[in-house]
């Protein structure tokens, strides 16, 4: 018996933490080159901070409680926050998903993600998964995603139809993409609504919502994303007039 415990004893002191994880890798294979895209034609903003604002402020606001009721998120499902930064919003969904949800926490700055990973761990979030994607990919298990949401960084994604295009195919069927962006040009760190909607349109995803955000949030745009069989192919995609 003595011999027993002490076995388990050791187990439980050499044994990582359970939820540690590697910040660096991808969960996925590549998918379409950026070069097989034409080039949006636009500027593209710097990834200058990985938060938008304080978390008291964004709180005050009401962000997350507005943009879940409009995603229309639940406990069980699987979402990805694609730019996740400093967490604000993975804390919270994982709240909201619960035990049987799971949430996809990505990025393409290692630092944020080696921060992000420490703050999962000291929080003991047992549903919270690190993904490492690309600029032009997010790196996603194909059809795993019920729901993604782009908050305050599609303005610098530098190629919107590849990107759309590859995390179409981790999207499970029906599921929604969320971006959230206030109304001003790319180069100033938002989207403006009708190169939003061109960009999504130009990748076959279909507009559920398009709704201004109190607070002066931006406004965040809701997409279902186009299954494999309509998704748009790489030499068929038509950059948007400006």
């Amino acid at each position: 018996m003595r011999a027993a415990c002490l076995t388990l004893w050791l187990m439980i002191v050499a044994a990582p933490p359970a939820l540690a994880q590697d910040a660096t890798r991808y969960l996925a294979p590549p998918g379409a080159p950026a070069d097989a895209f034409p080039n949006p034609g636009r500027p593209v903003a710097d990834i200058i901070s990985p938060i938008f604002d304080t978390e008291a402020n964004r709180d005050a606001a009401k962000e997350t409680e507005q943009v879940f009721a409009l995603m229309k998120l639940k406990p069980g499902m699987s979402v990805a926050d694609i730019g996740a930064g400093s967490g604000y919003y993975v804390m919270r969904l994982s709240k909201l998903l619960g035990p049987g949800g799971k949430v996809f926490a990505t990025d393409i700055t290692p630092n944020y993600l080696s921060a992000l990973n420490a703050r999962i761990l000291k929080a003991k979030l047992a549903n919270v998964v690190i993904a490492r994607g690309e600029p032009h990919d997010p790196r996603l298990p194909p059809n795993s995603i019920d729901a993604a949401l782009l908050i305050h960084m599609y303005h610098e994604i530098a190629q919107p139809f590849a990107f759309l295009h590859n995390l179409g195919a981790a999207m499970k069927p029906g599921g929604l993409v969320g971006i959230l962006d206030p109304d001003r040009p790319t180069q100033f760190h938002g989207t403006p609504p009708g190169l939003m909607r061109c960009e999504l349109a130009a990748l076959g995803y279909r507009e559920v919502s398009f709704t201004a955000l109190s607070g002066r949030l931006g406004n965040l745009g809701v997409f279902e994303a186009p299954g494999a069989e309509v998704r748009t192919r790489p030499a068929d995609v038509k950059a948007c007039a400006r």
